[in-house]
């Protein structure tokens, strides 16, 4: 079995991304194999409690306040609200329902506690619940634990070096802060980036270096594509080619072996045969939809019935939810 390791080089890597495109392919499909069952994909549900107002100035953002988009800042949603639609998802085959709200920062006060309330009941229908709430303390994470909250996802979204050209707002010290604050709970940490801002190869690799020299690894693993909203600073962003997504993909199955690399944002301009590729590459998660928007309107989303239609037709299963262990002592580092 290929072995974990937290000591990947700058040039390792690069040659991994640079490896001809089927070979790099067959070599992520073989270490996809060796800590994933290849025919499940767990499939989950991305819910706004949340949706607009934000004071960050990320340049691709469609809900901060700073860019005129179309979409408008909200209250947040009542918790009957959200429950009843991680109920629906459960009974299409989700397994992880996501929330996602456009805060800078968590804060103490009665909508975190609302939050809580949210994680307690969801975590009860036994679905994994992961929250995206912007920046987060100690303290809150352990709140956040005790609530029986199984992930949490804060992205890096791109390397350091190109991180301050797409946000200003924060620091990259800060992204990493957060995640060390959920490392010292037993929630699981959900951290990966978004592909078409602009960035380089060598930003590519540089995040995915970031990443993959966390100990442990991030759980959860989430490549975004790109959705260039009208308003932000990069709307007239290219796409990006399927080639890169895939090389991405199969580049941090090969480095993160044991995560879930979740195929995420952008996932709808993909075809069926595109998204098939990403599933050789080592991509063993979606996030789908009932109303056809994975956060906002502004990021489109396959619905429940053809993303069962497609798995359906590729032989894949939906995965169940993982169960919750404790910690265990790490595994040895492999140099």
């Amino acid at each position: 079995m290929v072995g974990i390791r937290y000591d990947w080089q700058e040039l390792e890597i690069r040659a991994i991304y640079n490896t001809p495109l089927l070979e790099l392919i067959y070599q992520a499909a073989s270490v996809h194999r060796q800590y994933h069952d290849p025919t499940k994909i767990q499939v989950c549900k991305l819910i706004s409690i949340k949706t607009g107002g934000c004071p960050e100035d990320c340049s691709y953002c469609a809900q901060s306040s700073r860019y005129k988009t179309e979409v408008k800042a909200e209250a947040l949603l009542e918790k009957e609200t959200v429950v009843n639609i991680a109920q629906k998802a459960k009974e299409t085959g989700v397994s992880r329902i996501c929330m996602g709200a456009a805060w800078r920062e968590v804060r103490d006060n009665s909508q975190f506690e609302e939050v809580l309330e949210m994680v307690k009941d969801i975590t009860a229908m036994g679905l994994e619940v992961c929250c995206t709430l912007g920046m987060l303390t100690a303290n809150q994470a352990r709140k956040l634990e005790e609530a029986g909250l199984y992930a949490y996802n804060h992205n890096l979204d791109t390397s350091q070096e190109y991180y301050s050209t797409i946000i200003t707002t924060r620091t990259y010290s800060d992204r990493l802060n957060t995640i060390e604050n959920v490392r010292q709970t037993n929630v699981t940490v959900c951290s990966g980036g978004i592909l078409g801002l602009g960035e380089t190869v060598d930003d590519r690799v540089g995040m995915l270096q970031t990443l993959a020299n966390l100990h442990p690894h991030p759980e959860s693993v989430p490549i975004n594509i790109l959705s260039q909203v009208p308003g932000t600073p990069l709307e007239n962003q290219p796409d990006v080619p399927i080639w890169d997504i895939v090389r991405m993909i199969a580049t941090a199955r090969i480095l993160m072996p044991a995560s879930d690399v979740r195929l995420s944002a952008g996932r709808a301009r993909l075809s069926q045969v595109e998204q098939a590729f990403c599933f050789m590459a080592g991509a063993n998660s979606i996030f789908s939809s009932d109303d056809n928007k994975m956060l906002t309107v502004t990021t489109p989303c396959p619905d429940y019935d053809s993303d069962r239609e497609m798995l359906n037709l590729l032989g894949l299963g939906m995965r169940a939810p993982s169960q919750r262990q404790e910690k265990v002592a790490s595994p040895a580092v492999v140099g």
